[in-house]
């Protein structure tokens, strides 16, 4: 059956007014079509509609049990519980134009409503696709930094949000104008421009925001560690956007900007799974030599007695005022105050060792001699025979 298309005649255009004919015949034209599509293909039109109400159920469906499955997410974030919260966030439009797209070809419609029908699904599945990869790379973010500072992170994830957002939409725009035929050269060419410009003027806070991220992400420290920061060691306190506040083990406090802090050597105290501690002990040089060969001996004893692992004794030089011995012993523990108590009951333990064996400890000792202006010594001082003599001789007979 064919069916006339009806059109408008063309007037003359009043005098001063634009031609309005020409809209009008194309509304009345699409409309004639649209009526003589659906006189012709009600059957075809029918099915696609209720196959493309089934489709649109199903994923409905399929989204609500990812919802469930992602709520009742405990614990660990895993990457089911991302992909569960990702196929949450897509939009029932979007469903609803994806389910028409996919039966608009068994109804075939006019081109014009195809062409309107493909418009739509691209910019859907564009903007549903920037949707999906921002939930994607901030679940990714949250199950990197899961057993991190979740301070710093929830303080983070709005900046982070954002730029990512940003980012993508941008992206996503783009696409869609490309889709339309717009060129976008200039477009992008003016976008680079503008993030160089703003990362330029902002240099400084873009710096230390990816330098708390890095230390989010790949956490050389955690708070409640102990670090060694050039030359100060400190608990890290708190981990901030900008800097981080450490304790010094004198209890100031204190401010270093994240860029600063990771330009430099850290030490981080909290994972080692032994410590070392050195004592350097000092004889006086009235000890013995048998009593000297016979010291190392006994400091390892006592450091294997307590429980460590002894790993040197020997002599280390000597000392203005002491014959000074080196020992060193590892202490396995992560808990640096175990360390400390391990390190007090050794050093007693040596102290009652080496005093019952008659061992002395050396401290620093100075001898005066006091000379008259002749030269001649002052008691006191160490006499000895040859002074006793010359004494005599000089003090004469009688």
């Amino acid at each position: 059956m064919t069916f006339p298309i009806l059109t408008a005649a063309p007037k003359t255009p009043a005098p001063g007014n634009a031609p309005r004919t020409e809209p009008v015949a194309d509304l009345r034209h699409w409309w004639d079509m649209s009526v003589a599509w659906v006189d012709s293909h009600w059957l075809q039109i029918g099915i696609a509609v209720a196959a493309g109400l089934a489709i649109y159920f199903a994923l409905s469906m399929a989204r609500g049990f990812a919802l469930k499955h992602a709520q009742s997410a405990e614990g660990e974030l895993t990457l089911t519980h991302i992909a569960g919260r990702v196929i949450h966030k897509t939009k029932s439009i979007v469903l609803a134009i994806v389910a028409i797209r996919m039966v608009a070809g068994y109804a075939q419609p006019p081109a014009i409503i195809m062409s309107i029908v493909q418009f739509a699904f691209t910019v859907a599945v564009v903007l549903q696709a920037a949707i999906w990869v921002r939930e994607i790379v901030l679940g990714l973010i949250q199950r990197r930094a899961a057993d991190g500072n979740n301070e710093t992170l929830s303080n983070a994830m709005g900046i982070i949000r954002l730029l990512i957002s940003v980012a993508l939409f941008a992206i996503a725009t783009i696409v869609i104008l490309d889709n339309m035929g717009v060129n976008v050269t200039g477009l992008i060419a003016g976008l680079g421009i503008g993030g160089i410009a703003i990362g330029l003027a902002a240099q400084g806070i873009f710096s230390d925001l990816f330098a708390s991220l890095s230390i989010i992400f790949d956490r050389p420290f955690r708070v409640g560690e102990t670090i060694k920061y050039d030359t100060s060691t400190a608990t890290v306190e708190r981990i901030g956007l900008k800097s981080t506040r450490l304790r010094s083990v004198n209890g100031e406090l204190l401010v270093i900007s994240n860029t600063n802090l990771l330009a430099k050597e850290i030490t981080n105290f909290a994972h080692l799974h032994r410590r070392r501690v050195t004592f350097t002990i000092g004889v006086i040089y009235q000890t013995t030599p048998a009593m000297l060969r016979d010291l190392p001996a006994l400091l390892e004893e006592q450091v294997q007695a307590a429980g460590h692992e002894f790993i040197r004794s020997s002599f280390l030089t000597f000392g203005p005022s002491s014959l000074d011995f080196e020992l060193l012993f590892d202490v396995f523990t992560d808990d640096f105050e175990a360390v400390v108590a391990a390190r007090t009951d050794v050093a007693i333990r040596l102290f009652e060792a080496m005093a019952k064996a008659g061992y002395e400890f050396a401290y620093p000792t100075q001898t005066t001699f006091t000379a008259a202006p002749d030269g001649r010594m002052i008691m006191p001082y160490a006499e000895s025979p040859g002074a006793r003599t010359a004494a005599a001789k000089a003090a004469g007979p009688g």
